[in-house]
Parts: C-alpha cells; structure tokens; sequence
C-alpha cells in the first residue's frame, strides 16, 4: 500500500520540476529579447562617412594640384557633418559610437584636410615656417575637438567657446578657392595664408564666443518673409559661391572677437558709470 501512494507522489513531483524548469527557460528567453541588438545605426553614420570621404578626397585632391576641388570637398564635408547631427535628433539615433565617429571624422575633414591643403597651395614656399603654421592649425582643431567633447551637457548650446572647427575649416578652404580662381602666387599669398591659418587656429582654442545658432527652431512655423531670405540667399552664394562663402565664413570668424571687445567695453563703462540716484 504504501508504495501506491509513493508513485503518485513521485508524479506530481516531476510535474513540479518540469513546469518550474519550463518556467525558467521562459524567463531566460524574455530576457535574451530584451536584451538591446549590438550595432551601429546606419542612417546618420552614412552621413559622416560621407564627411570623411570628403576630407580624404579634399586632401588626395590638394596632392594632384586640384585646389579647387579640394577646397569645394571641405565644403561638402561641413554639409555633411551639419546633417548627421541633425539626422540622429531627428530620427532618435543618438549613440556613444556615432559621437566618437563623428569627431574622429571632424579631425580629418577640418582639421587635416584644410592644413594639408593650404599648406601645399602656399605655405609649402615658406619652409619650415610653413609647415609650423600647418600643425598650429591642425593641433588647434584637436584641442578645440577634444575641450568641445568634454563640455557636452554642460556648456550652453547657445554659444561655441572658441570657433567651431568646420567654420575655421571654411575660412582656410575658402581662401584657397578665392586665390585658386585668381591665380594668386607669390609670397604676399603665401605670407597671407600663413597669418588666416594660424589665426584661425588659435581662434579655436580661445575663449571667445561664437554663436552656434543651435537655438533656431526649424521645426516650428516662420514667417513668409524667411522664405524670401533664404531664396536670396541662395542667389547671391550661386553669384559667386568662392568669394560669397570666404567673405562669410571670415566675417563670422571676426564677429566673436569683435562680440567679446564691445561686450567688454559696455560691462567697463558700466562700472564706471555711477548707479542712477548715487549722489542724492
């Protein structure tokens, strides 16, 4: 008798075990698919390949003597990294890979790339001066890249702490262009060159402030005038798009430090100023 009853004892037991195994495994299976997927998120990594191509193109350009296409690849190059930060808040893409990506492509296309190519179209005629002027450039990117990768989250976005590194990359390139289209030579040209490289490469290491016109809401609606602006615009860079974006770019290069000694001035006579009922 007492072994009847131990047999179904022994049944419900391995009933037990089996469904709580089961269970398990079911529980291993829902965590295995929560896991997130390893990888890369295509879209905006395709953008900032492209920006890499580009500065890798402008810099094999420069070595065959086509300044002109050099110096329009560093263009494209800023298009493209203006669109892949763009393309990843749009789309929710972010990632840790994308940022570092990005900023490995940055030194390449604007920081490389334009050192090479004016060093080759005019520094290379003054020797070992040309080429120290070349890494101050190119070590300033660096700095300037590596000081903006450690202020994220905490810096206002509404201003760049020094000039942004695809703005003094369009300074450089817009100068070769302008001079490739005239034919400029000599060592005025290259002493020229000399002084806008390394000038705009300390700009990336100060502390000047710049605009970064990250506040722009594209999103929201705008009046109909900003589409008659924007469609001049347009018109007067396809006039003449060398001397048009140069004249840009380097205006926008003069504007923080001219920003910063105006505000400088104001905030002194301010203080001097006495407060407004003092001698009563």
């Amino acid at each position: 008798m007492s072994q009847r009853h131990d047999k179904p004892q022994q049944h419900t037991e391995q009933i037990h075990h089996r469904r709580k195994a089961d269970g398990e495994t079911g529980d291993a299976d829902a965590v295995k698919s929560k896991r997130p997927r390893r990888g890369i998120y295509l879209l905006p990594n395709l953008f900032t390949t492209g920006c890499l191509f580009a500065g890798f193109y402008a810099i094999v350009a420069a070595m065959g003597g086509r300044f002109e296409s050099a110096a329009i690849a560093i263009f494209v190059a800023m298009i493209m990294d203006g669109l892949d930060g763009r393309v990843a808040r749009m789309t929710n893409t972010q990632s840790a890979f994308g940022a570092e990506y990005d900023s490995l492509a940055d030194m390449v296309s604007f920081g490389l790339a334009p050192s090479l190519v004016v060093y080759v179209w005019a520094l290379s005629d003054l020797g070992k001066l040309g080429w120290l002027g070349a890494f101050v450039y190119t070590a300033g990117t660096a700095l300037r890249l590596a000081r903006f990768n450690t202020q994220v989250g905490r810096a206002d976005k509404r201003y760049f702490q020094g000039l942004a590194s695809p703005a003094a990359a369009a300074v450089v390139a817009g100068l070769v262009w302008v001079g490739q289209g005239y034919q400029a030579e000599g060592l005025s040209v290259s002493v020229l060159a000399f002084v806008l490289t390394v000038g705009v490469g300390v700009a990336m290491v100060s502390n000047v402030r710049y605009r970064s016109f990250k506040d722009l809401d594209l999103k929201g609606k705008v009046p109909f005038v900003t589409i008659l602006v924007v469609v001049l615009v347009f018109v007067l860079v396809s006039i003449d798009p060398p001397q048009v974006l140069f004249l840009v770019f380097a205006g926008y290069a003069l504007s923080g430090p001219v920003v910063t000694l105006l505000t400088l001035r104001r905030r002194r006579a301010e203080r001097r100023s006495p407060p407004p009922g003092g001698d009563g």
